[in-house]
Parts: structure tokens; C-alpha cells; sequence
């Protein structure tokens, strides 16, 4: 089992322009002995947005709620919505709005443009909007690729459903074999949508440039479930909804879990498929209590560390200082890459 190290969540919520209100829980500039890039490589930054209500706006054609055109280079940004819905639109052609349970990917490479509002109609009618927003390292032989644009419906996710394993691993030799006997009769507590990676040999549907898993979870039934995760992968767990007991430890809503260090792989290492020994394990319980319309929801990230220098400034990151200059430099004569 992968021992979880620390529990952040104590940050400050922030707005990031007048539409999404944010704790940022991951981010790549924080240099603090136990929690900085390198425990989240290839994760650069996770901003959390909180449930928030907000009112129509009758102002949505002239002043809608968001962020307007903005540069980023030398990463990826992926956006999933939990509710509300999100217009996306960049200097490629990119675009399109992001529902409920979909999930933006979009790779900035050498250089693009791009500006995220409120969708149109959910400007209009209001409501609550929550959605999480990750920035994924490109590695140096990445880092000037050509900027691209995955929209990813929730209908095309592998949709994997959670079975309650609870005596599979007990010692009390009665428990054991009352488990093995009704294998058949397992009750499904949840499921899992596969984003990104690997689930025992169903894919993600997203395209990435270094090996990462994106698993969006959620639990409706009591009972407990185990994930598996790569044991080289720096891994990580937000609990956006609800609260579940993770390794025994009971974590509520808005944070994020950091498990311990990865196993270093070796030099003559071969990637090893989830169905072999090279794995760790994650147990979540989940109770209902006493209300059975209660749901938990999650998103596990785990990612092959890419190990690479970081050089970073606002919506740029590459590898040396010098890069970074020149990404500055090419931005303000508007040779941007683009």
C-alpha cells in the first residue's frame, strides 16, 4: 500500500480572472523541502475550483464571466468540469465548450493563445460551477511541439465500474473464503472514468507525451475499493465531493493527498502493464451514513517523474533561463511560435 505523506489543503481560495475561484494545491514555483515539483513531476500546478454559485448574468454578450486571451508555452493544459460549463477557444482554431464531465487537454507546446469563459448557457441561466484546471510538463524533446487540442467527451471515457472488495484481504480465514465464495455477488460501489493512462489494460482516451494516469472517480455505495497505481509515478489524490476514508484516513472535500516518493526505476527497467507486480495499492472506503443520496468524488493523477530541469515565469515553462528569456523575448515582438 502506498503510505500517504502528507494532506494539503489549507490554501487561501483566490480568483483567477472574474469566473473561477480557485485554491491552488499544486504549485511548481513552491519550493518546500516536503511538497515541491519534484513530489508532482510532471504535475506543475493543480488549482481546485471550489463550488461556486453564481447569479445570471444578463451582461454574458458584452462582460461574460472568465478569462480572456492569454499566452502559455512549454506544457499542457487540462480542464475538467464538475459543474457549470466552460467556452474555450485559441489561436489554432481550437474550440468548443467543455460540459459536465468533459475534460480539455490542450498541449501549448512552442506557443499558443487561447481564453476560457462561463458558456454562453450557463452564463444566462446561472448556477453552480465547479471544475478543476492542471498544468502537465513537457519534456525537453516536447517542449516545441506543435500546439493541439483534444476535446474529450465524458461519453468517450472507458467507464470502469468499482466493485466493493471488502474481506478480500482479510486474515480471518472465514471472512477470506466468504469473499471468494460470492466473488460473483460483489456489490458496485462506483465507477471510474479513464482520462488518461492505463486501468488493467483499458485505455484513456487522452494522447499524452510522458506516461500519466487521470482517473476520475466516484463512490455511491458503501463499501471499499483498491486502486492500483504504478509504483514509479509520483501519485496524488483530490477529493472534490464528499468525504472517504483513503488508507484508513478520513479526507474531506477540497484536498489533495500526497503519497510517499516513487520507486526510482532503473536504467534497464521496462515499463510494466498495471496487471503485473510493479504496482502500489490505494484503498477507499466509502460510507453513506445516513444519507443515501451521497456521493464522493475524485481524481487520482499519477505520472512517470520526466526528471528535467524547470525554468518558469507566469504562463511559460521550459527547461534553462535562457529559454525562458527568449520565450519573453519572442512574445513581446510577436514571433510566438503560433
Amino acid at each position: 500500500m502506498r503510505p500517504i505523506k502528507q494532506i494539503h489543503g489549507d490554501k487561501a481560495p483566490h480568483w483567477v480572472g472574474d469566473g473561477f475561484f480557485v485554491k491552488t494545491l499544486i504549485n511548481y514555483v513552491d519550493d518546500q523541502p516536503g511538497f515541491n515539483y519534484s513530489h508532482t513531476d510532471p504535475f506543475l500546478l493543480f488549482d481546485y475550483g471550489e463550488p461556486t454559485t453564481f447569479a445570471p448574468n444578463p451582461d454574458y454578450q458584452i462582460q461574460p464571466h472568465g478569462i480572456g486571451k492569454h499566452p502559455h508555452k512549454g506544457f499542457e493544459t487540462v480542464t475538467l468540469a464538475y459543474s457549470g460549463e466552460i467556452s474555450h477557444a485559441d489561436s489554432i482554431g481550437g474550440r468548443g465548450d467543455i460540459l459536465e464531465g468533459d475534460v480539455q487537454w490542450m498541449t501549448a507546446g512552442r506557443g499558443i493563445l487561447h481564453e476560457e469563459f462561463h458558456s454562453e448557457s450557463f452564463g444566462q441561466r446561472g448556477g453552480v460551477f465547479s471544475m478543476v484546471q492542471m498544468w502537465v510538463n513537457l519534456p525537453s524533446a516536447h517542449k516545441l511541439t506543435d500546439p493541439k487540442y483534444q476535446f474529450i467527451k465524458r461519453g468517450e471515457m472507458p467507464i470502469i465500474e468499482l466493485m466493493d472488495n471488502r474481506g478480500a484481504d482479510s486474515q480471518d480465514a472465514v471472512a477470506k473464503d466468504a469473499f471468494a465464495q460470492n466473488t460473483d455477488k460483489q456489490t458496485v460501489i462506483g465507477q471510474v472514468a479513464i482520462i488518461a493512462g492505463d486501468w488493467h489494460g483499458v485505455t484513456g482516451s487522452a494522447v499524452t507525451f510522458t506516461p500519466v494516469n487521470m482517473w476520475d472517480i466516484a463512490l455511491h455505495t458503501a463499501g471499499t475499493t483498491t486502486l492500483q497505481v504504478p509504483c514509479t509515478h509520483n501519485t496524488l489524490l483530490l477529493v472534490q465531493e464528499g468525504q472517504v476514508l483513503v488508507n484508513g484516513t478520513s479526507i474531506s472535500a477540497g484536498n489533495l493527498i500526497q503519497f510517499a516518493a516513487p520507486i526510482e526505476p532503473s536504467i534497464d527497467s521496462q515499463p510494466v502493464p498495471l496487471s503485473g507486480a510493479a504496482t502500489d495499492t490505494i484503498e477507499l472506503t466509502y460510507s453513506t451514513d445516513n444519507d443515501e443520496h451521497a456521493l464522493a468524488k475524485l481524481l487520482l493523477l499519477s505520472g512517470e517523474p520526466i526528471g528535467e530541469p524547470v525554468a518558469g515565469h507566469g504562463p511559460f515553462v521550459m527547461n534553462t533561463q535562457d529559454e525562458l528569456r527568449q520565450t519573453f523575448r519572442d512574445y513581446q515582438t510577436g514571433n510566438f511560435g503560433y
